[in-house]
């Protein structure tokens, strides 16, 4: 079976989507749709921005949704998925991709994303890290043992976790990972506490968004973040998209289930090569492609 996978913010780089603008008539038509509905010329940043200026809140997110969904589009009669998924702000893509919602709709939640989290991480100071070389129970505990708040956030594959949450509690428990035996515990450069309570405002405002928006009923099914299990019901698509601010990435056992459920080959569609990697390692005979 053919799966389809999304990335998330971090993917971006400068350039991004120039060749697709450049070598496609229909491309080059989704981005100006895409320009006149932010209300700038998102694509000028693409295209010829500062690595400063694409990690912009309200430029990263739409920038890495773009990509992705415009290059699925160009795929033409070669795009059949039979299953996607996507990390975190991927999963938005992914949701474009098999026709749950419409290409302006997505843009539309994915633009009011980004906004409700930077104004979100601007309330209390919050940061992530980076922990590799523990098990994910080990992680948990030691999380679970920092006063403050610090939750396991990105799930991304064996012995690579991502927790999140308060700065003074995260800086503790990178202190306590490496007691317990990490091989690195490392402050990533973010700006905010993403995927933990921390984001409570951001998922309120994005919610009532999230609800006056159309799901329709999807083409395959898409393995959620919340769930890591197959959703084909919009109903539910919608309910889980709305909590997924504030809980955890399962990427690893999201990739599992579709390995389970008959994955033969997972394609990347997007900026980067970061999710063909995290499955490699989650799965050492998965065969990945990208797009």
């Amino acid at each position: 079976m053919k799966a389809y996978v999304f990335p998330g913010q971090g993917a971006q780089f400068t350039g991004m989507g120039k060749d697709l603008y450049e070598n496609s008539a229909l491309a080059a038509a989704l981005f100006e749709k895409a320009n006149e509905i932010l209300g700038f010329r998102i694509t000028d940043i693409m295209f010829e921005g500062t690595a400063e200026e694409l990690k912009e809140t309200k430029v990263t997110q739409p920038a890495v949704f773009l990509h992705s969904v415009i290059l699925a589009k160009t795929l033409g009669e070669d795009f059949k998925p039979e299953m996607v998924a996507g990390h975190s702000l991927g999963e938005f893509s992914a949701l474009v991709a098999n026709g749950t919602l419409s290409f302006e709709d997505g843009l539309k939640l994915v633009s009011q994303r980004a906004l409700a989290m930077q104004k979100a991480c601007e309330i209390t100071p919050s940061t992530m890290a980076a922990v590799l070389g523990l098990a994910d129970n080990i992680v948990e505990e030691v999380c679970a043992s920092i006063d403050g708040i610090v939750v396991a956030a990105n799930y991304n594959c064996p012995g690579q976790l991502v927790i999140s949450g308060e700065t003074t509690a995260v800086e503790k428990a990178c202190e306590a990972m490496k007691a317990a035996g990490a091989k690195r515990a490392l402050i990533l450069p973010v700006g905010g506490a993403f995927h933990s309570p921390m984001m409570e405002p951001a998922r309120e405002e994005l919610a009532a968004a999230i609800e006056a928006t159309t799901f329709s009923t999807p083409i395959c099914p898409v393995y959620q973040n919340v769930t890591a299990s197959a959703v084909s019901d919009a109903n539910e698509i919608k309910k889980n998209l709305i909590i997924q601010l504030t809980a955890p990435v399962k990427w690893t056992q999201s990739v599992q289930q579709m390995i389970a459920d008959g994955a033969t080959l997972f394609t990347e569609v997007g900026p980067g090569k970061v999710l063909a990697g995290l499955i490699n390692k989650i799965d050492k005979e998965a065969v990945t492609a990208n797009a």
